[in-house]
């Protein structure tokens, strides 16, 4: 069976879905890899080291692949090579594809979201939500540290003390952790808060103080925080204004898979921010948590600037590859038959691709499958209710 790594087409994109070291892994299980040229040029990553790795490089590896695998989805006309039965795994946001989950659908496709990967233990190793969240956190630390003009750490010289920096880290999540982690790395004085009360201890395990505003907390499904009410909303962002005001850089990192994100800071509380303060808000791109933050570009609001997030974990293609890549793989590995196992196994050297839809795992991800759409909230809205004795 053949696996296709696809060249990423979307703008901005420059991450790709299978490292070269890990090609073995999957020729190990008993794939054959295709490359299509220039797959990796982004990360950095050259066709003769996929070819060394071994992997074969083939412009037709898409319509001629059983399993396809891409970071972004596949583009409308991408679909529409594939052959039939095929399937692909990417990252699938389906509230905004509607019309392609509908095309993958149509064309036989069985299609996996990594976003829809279950947050249970056994899945840990194929999260790719948190290994991307990783790289955000980092990446968010490093562009504060860049903009900020004045040191994130204490120096004490002949010539006078510099006082560090003090950074305000709102959500806490693997990406929130991370930026607080850098932050502390690079010397400066962080608090940070969250909604979840299980937060305030994993902040003050990386060195920062955790911010207590005695509000109820919002402990969700999967580990994310629920949806606040608007009075909530609006007591939260009182108590939050004076750390804010005092904070020479503001990291905001809350958001939630397939919603908007949450609004934690108004323009007017960033306008109280001193001279030269940063805000870096990773969530723009869905909503964000800064009011006037725009994804993709530096805004002024008062005198801070604001650094709207975009597709963050592609500014760091190299790690981030093979972070994703290694998700992939575990995915793959779980979803392939060892040979002997199943009807279609043994027949040839290696295992095969034989998803179990029994599997906690495998099901939860799966979006179409047979000219069916199986992911039940997406099936809503793209056919309507299910008739009453209708078969899932």
């Amino acid at each position: 069976m053949r696996v296709a790594v696809v060249r990423e087409t979307r703008e901005g994109e420059t991450r790709v879905a299978i490292v070269p070291e890990l090609v073995g892994k999957l020729t190990g299980l008993g794939y054959d890899v295709a490359v299509e040229p220039g797959a990796g040029t982004h990360a950095l990553l050259a066709d003769e080291d996929y070819t060394e790795a071994g992997a074969v490089i083939d412009a037709e590896a898409l319509p001629t692949a059983d399993v396809v695998v891409s970071v972004q989805p596949l583009g409308p006309d991408a679909v529409r090579r594939l052959k039939r039965g095929a399937a692909t795994v990417s990252f699938l946001p389906v509230n905004q594809e509607l019309s392609l989950v509908a095309d993958l659908r149509d064309v036989g496709a069985t299609s996996f979201a990594m976003e829809l990967v279950p947050r249970i233990s056994r899945a840990q190793s194929m999260d790719a939500l948190s290994s991307q969240a990783l790289v955000s956190g980092y990446r968010c630390a490093i562009v504060a540290a860049g903009m900020l003009r004045r040191f994130f750490p204490l120096n004490m010289t002949a010539a006078g003390t510099v006082q560090p920096a003090e950074i305000v880290v709102l959500g806490a999540g693997v990406a929130g952790l991370q930026a607080i982690a850098t932050c502390k790395r690079l010397g400066a004085v962080v608090k940070a808060y969250d909604v979840r009360a299980a937060a305030a201890e994993e902040i003050r395990s990386m060195g920062a103080k955790a911010i207590e505003l005695e509000l109820e907390t919002l402990e969700g499904a999967g580990g994310y925080a629920r949806e606040m009410t608007e009075d909530r909303a609006a007591r939260q962002m009182e108590l939050l204004a004076p750390y804010v005001a005092e904070a020479d850089a503001l990291i905001t990192t809350a958001a939630v898979p397939g919603r908007t994100a949450p609004r934690l800071v108004t323009a007017a509380m960033v306008e109280a921010m001193r001279p030269g303060s940063v805000v870096v808000d990773l969530a723009a791109e869905s909503g964000g948590n800064v009011e006037g933050a725009v994804a993709g570009e530096v805004t002024r609001i008062g005198n801070a600037s604001v650094w709207g997030g975009r597709n963050v974990p592609a500014q760091m293609p190299g790690p981030a590859s093979k972070l994703y890549a290694q998700n992939i793989v575990n995915l793959l590995t779980l979803m392939t038959a060892k040979p002997g196992e199943g009807d279609a196994a043994g027949s040839g050297g290696g295992g095969v691709f034989a998803p179990d839809f029994e599997d906690e795992i495998v099901a939860g991800a799966c979006v179409t499958h047979d000219g069916a759409i199986r992911h039940e909230p997406t099936r809503h809205q793209i056919e309507g209710p299910a008739i009453e004795g209708e078969t899932q």
